[in-house]
C-alpha cells in the first residue's frame, strides 16, 4: 500500500471513530432537553448537516468564480464535487427536519419561511447538476454552470437569516441567536463534537468525488484523442 493510501485508509478510520464519539455524546452524554425530550437529540445531527451544506455551498461559490477568473477545469471539478456533497447534507436536513417537527409541531411540513427557503435552496442545487448533464461540451458547461453556481448560492444567506427576517414557526438559532438562544455547556460541546465529525466525512466524500471527477475528465479526453486518431489509423491500414 502506498504512503497516499495509508493516509487516506487512516483518515477514514479517524473520521470513523469521530463519528462514533460524536453519537455516543449526542445520546448519552448530552443532557435531556427539559420540554422535548428525547426527539431534541437528532438536533445534533440536523443543526451540524446544515452547516455542513452550507460550507460545501460555499466552496462551490468560490470554485465557481475560481473558473471564471482562471478558466481552469480544476475549479470546475471542484465546484460539482462540492455540489454533490453539499446536496447530500441538504437532503439530510430536509429529512431530519420533519422527523423532528412532527412529535414537537405536530405536523411533518409548514411552509414558513426557514423550511421553505432551504427546499428552494435544495431544489437549486438539484438544477445545478442537472443543467450539468445537459450541456455536452465541457467548456461550455463549465462556463454556464459557474454563473448558475454563483446565483444558487445566493440563498444560502437567506436561509440563515430567514428566521430573523420574517416570523416562522422554526426555532431560533442555538448560536448567537439572541436572548433565550444560548445552549447548556455540554450541548454546545457536543453540537461543535458532531460538526467536527460531519465536516470529517464532507472532506472525505470531497476529496474523493474530486478525484472521481479528475479521472471522468481523463477518461474524456482519452476517449476524444482516441476518437481523433481514429480515422488516420484506418487510412494507415488501407
Amino acid at each position: 500500500m502506498t504512503t497516499g493510501g495509508k493516509g487516506n485508509w487512516a483518515a477514514t478510520l479517524a473520521v470513523a471513530l469521530l463519528i462514533c464519539l460524536a453519537g455516543y455524546a449526542a445520546l448519552f452524554i448530552a443532557p435531556e432537553e427539559r420540554t422535548m425530550r428525547a426527539i431534541q437529540r437528532i438536533f445534533y445531527f440536523h443543526v451540524p448537516s446544515a452547516w455542513t451544506a452550507f460550507l460545501a455551498f460555499f466552496i462551490v461559490f468560490i470554485a465557481n468564480i475560481g473558473y471564471l477568473a482562471t478558466r481552469k477545469p480544476k475549479w470546475d471539478w471542484l465546484g460539482v464535487s462540492a455540489a454533490e456533497v453539499g446536496l447530500a447534507f441538504c437532503t439530510a436536513v430536509l429529512v431530519t427536519g420533519p422527523i423532528w417537527a412532527k412529535p414537537v409541531w405536530g405536523i411533518w411540513w409548514t411552509w414558513d419561511a426557514r423550511l421553505t427557503s432551504t427546499f428552494v435552496l435544495w431544489l437549486m442545487y438539484v438544477s445545478y447538476l442537472l443543467l450539468r448533464t445537459l450541456l455536452a461540451d465541457a467548456e461550455r458547461r463549465a462556463r454556464i454552470c459557474a454563473v448558475f453556481g454563483i446565483f444558487c448560492f445566493l440563498d444560502v444567506p437567506l436561509v440563515y437569516f430567514s428566521i430573523r427576517l420574517w416570523r416562522t414557526q422554526h426555532p431560533q438559532p442555538v448560536i448567537a441567536g439572541g436572548e433565550g438562544s444560548g445552549l447548556d455547556p455540554t450541548m454546545r460541546a457536543v453540537l461543535f463534537l458532531c460538526w467536527a465529525a460531519l465536516l470529517g466525512v464532507m472532506v472525505i466524500l470531497l476529496r474523493q468525488r474530486y478525484q472521481l471527477e479528475q479521472l471522468r475528465h481523463d477518461a474524456e479526453e482519452l476517449a476524444l484523442a482516441v476518437d481523433t486518431a481514429a480515422p488516420e489509423l484506418h487510412s494507415i491500414q488501407r
